[in-house]
């Protein structure tokens, strides 16, 4: 089975995603791409299905309704806020996390 991943392209893959893999890692991810890849070539073996059109819902009958938006009363802004331990100018004051 070809499926086009090797575990030289596993760690390309996980480089760009900037999540590094050990060696064993990289080799536990690649045999589940070759499960995954001999469990679709399982499906493109099934008759027909080439010619099945794709689902947008799992129900054949599904029909989606949609409810009228209508404004309604909310909560205050600073009863919501009395919730927070750190509000500022209106807005709930939270740790810087990135840069």
């Amino acid at each position: 089975m070809n499926s086009g991943f090797t575990q030289e392209k596993v760690d390309k893959l996980a480089d760009l995603l900037l999540i590094g893999l050990t060696e064993e890692e990289n080799k536990m991810v690649f045999e589940e791409f070759e499960i995954i890849d001999a469990n679709i070539n399982k499906i493109n073996e099934i008759k027909g299905i080439k010619d099945a059109k794709p689902m947008t819902h799992a129900l054949d009958d599904f029909v989606c309704t949609l409810r009228e938006d209508e404004a309604e009363e909310s909560i205050p802004l600073d009863d919501l806020l009395a919730n927070s331990d750190d509000t500022e100018d209106g807005c709930v004051s939270v740790p810087k996390v990135v840069g």
